[in-house]
């Protein structure tokens, strides 16, 4: 059995496609998830300290 070059190419075509929509799907989730919404908030309030100094 070959494997035509069509059939190849739409077969990877519809995994990547499939591959980023499950990623995309995963990333949302995490960012929703409620444990890390203290990490989020944490992290967005550290660009507006008020110190002007190095971070150490």
């Amino acid at each position: 059995m070959t494997i035509e070059h069509d059939v190849l190419v739409g077969f990877s075509k519809s995994f990547g496609l499939f591959y980023l929509i499950a990623l995309s799907i995963a990333v949302v989730i995490y960012a929703c998830w409620p444990s890390n919404k203290q990490r989020f908030d944490r992290a967005a309030q550290s660009i507006l300290d008020d110190r002007d100094t190095p971070w150490r």
